[in-house]
């Protein structure tokens, strides 16, 4: 009996060493010694990133800058130049991190080593020459920048403003010279003002910003108070007159000189524009005319698109755009040039032209902004097809007039802007007569061309942040 009770027990023993193979789903391990590293899921490559499109390089010499022709434009170059409100370490670090990426042409035009004729990107460095008409695409994080402190609270208006006003108007102040005045204006301040208006951009300048002259400056251009970004003012009868002739038709007024007139020909406007839905094509031109009509008997005005029918009068009415990155959330960012200057142009392009109107603008599509619903919805990057989806960032907040507030302010920043340099022209005018002057020839050294950028005001960039945040 107990031999029995052995051999049962040994057989036991003998099958209990015996163990099935381990299933295929198990997580292989390696055994180094007594530690040991368990093998998971190889690493994912990086998700794709939204990408903001620059428009084709133009050729140098860039507006604005001492260059000739013959120079090469490198990629760093170029991307700092049109991002000249982004710390330039910011955009080193993209072009370590491999982020700048070009785009590829047709075979018979290949830009660089690209080959196919399907559109394509390429990683580029640093050094890379840019060629007239390459597209640069770099991530929307490049211009992405955390809102610090508020500056956009406009300050109660009086003919005497006190030490905080005037610190307020200079520190809107982007540039300044003996003939102009450029600031960068925030959402919703008044240029003119009248009885129920007492804090207006005029008034205001006129005692705050006359600094060493003995008047302030002078509006010379329209402007919508909604709207934010560059504003031109000048500082002398001279620059006032000379921006009014800018900034009306060019066509009317005698020519100054074959230098003058090229620099009038290469001043241009662009503007950065949030708006609801995408247009069909990415880039275009709208050629479409404006008339005003008149409501309420005749207290309220509406700009409209003009009808075919030549009964009313109309103002010819064009405007460039671009699309500068892909549709998140039924929203995209895009970029507006206008060729003529006619009061809410871009808005009513936009609204009634494009059907993507702005946001924020409840003049011209209040019934589009009472049924859009501002909840996260799929969408897909253009290039690589990939879904995205709102992730709100940590620590950001809200804030109001933001895309996702209830009631968003209007997105138009007026963000580039390049004009002649009226100072330079005003001396040479003045000594066009007299040869060999030191002074004439310290002016012909300065650039014929003024560009300023200005950084988007808080609610736009929290817009932005919000708008850069998406994932996969």
């Amino acid at each position: 009996m107990r031999n029995r009770l052995v051999s049962q027990t040994a057989t036991c023993r003998l099958k209990s060493k015996i163990r099935p193979p381990p299933p295929a789903s198990a997580v292989p391990i390696i055994r180094v010694s007594n530690n040991i590293a368990r093998l998971g899921q190889p690493i994912q490559d990086p998700k794709p990133r939204q990408l903001l499109s620059l428009p084709p390089f133009p050729g140098n010499p860039l507006p604005g800058r001492n260059s000739t022709a013959k120079e090469h434009v490198t990629a760093l170059s170029w991307l700092q130049y049109y991002f000249k409100d982004i710390p330039p370490p910011v955009i080193q670090d993209h072009f370590k991190k491999g982020l700048v990426q070009i785009e590829c042409l047709d075979s018979g035009n290949s830009v660089g080593d690209c080959t196919g004729i399907s559109r394509s990107l390429e990683k580029i460095g640093r050094n890379y020459i840019m060629e007239v008409g390459s597209r640069v695409h770099v991530p929307v994080t490049v211009a992405e920048s955390k809102p610090m402190k508020r500056f956009d609270v406009i300050p109660t208006g009086t003919d005497n403003p006190n030490a905080d006003e005037i610190q307020y108007l200079q520190r809107l102040v982007n540039y300044k010279d003996s003939a102009i005045l450029v600031l960068n204006k925030p959402p919703k301040f008044p240029l003119k003002g009248d009885l129920s208006v007492h804090n207006s951009m005029d008034a205001m300048a006129a005692a705050a910003l006359s600094y060493d002259f003995a008047e302030g400056p002078k509006l010379v251009h329209r402007f919508d108070r909604e709207s934010s970004g560059l504003l031109l003012m000048g500082r002398t009868k001279e620059s006032i007159a000379h921006l009014q002739w800018l900034f009306s038709d060019t066509t009317k007024a005698k020519p100054l000189s074959k230098e003058w007139n090229d620099a009038c020909d290469a001043m241009y406007q662009r503007y950065w524009a949030l708006v609801i839905g995408s247009p069909k094509q990415k880039e275009g031109l709208i050629s479409a005319p404006l008339s005003k009509l008149l409501l309420d008997d005749g207290e309220t005005e509406r700009i409209i698109l003009a009808n075919d029918s030549g009964m009313e009068s109309s103002q010819p009415a064009v405007t460039e755009y671009r699309v500068l990155g892909p549709t998140i959330n039924g929203c995209s960012w895009i970029e507006l040039r206008p060729h003529t200057r006619c009061k809410h142009q871009l808005r009513v392009h936009c609204a009634e032209a494009l059907g993507t109107p702005i946001v924020g603008d409840y003049r011209y599509s209040w019934f589009v902004h009472s049924r859009w619903k501002q909840m996260p919805r799929v969408d897909y990057e253009p290039m690589t097809g990939a879904p995205y989806k709102l992730r709100r960032p940590e620590g950001l907040q809200v804030q109001k007039g933001s895309v996702l507030s209830k009631v968003p302010l209007l997105h138009l920043h007026c963000r580039e802007m390049v004009l002649p340099n009226i100072a330079k022209f005003i001396q040479l005018h003045k000594r066009k007569q007299v040869k060999h002057d030191s002074a004439a020839s310290l002016q012909d050294s300065k650039p014929d061309l003024l560009r300023f950028v200005a950084e988007m005001p808080f609610h736009m960039k929290t817009s932005w942040s919000l708008m850069a945040s998406y994932l996969v």
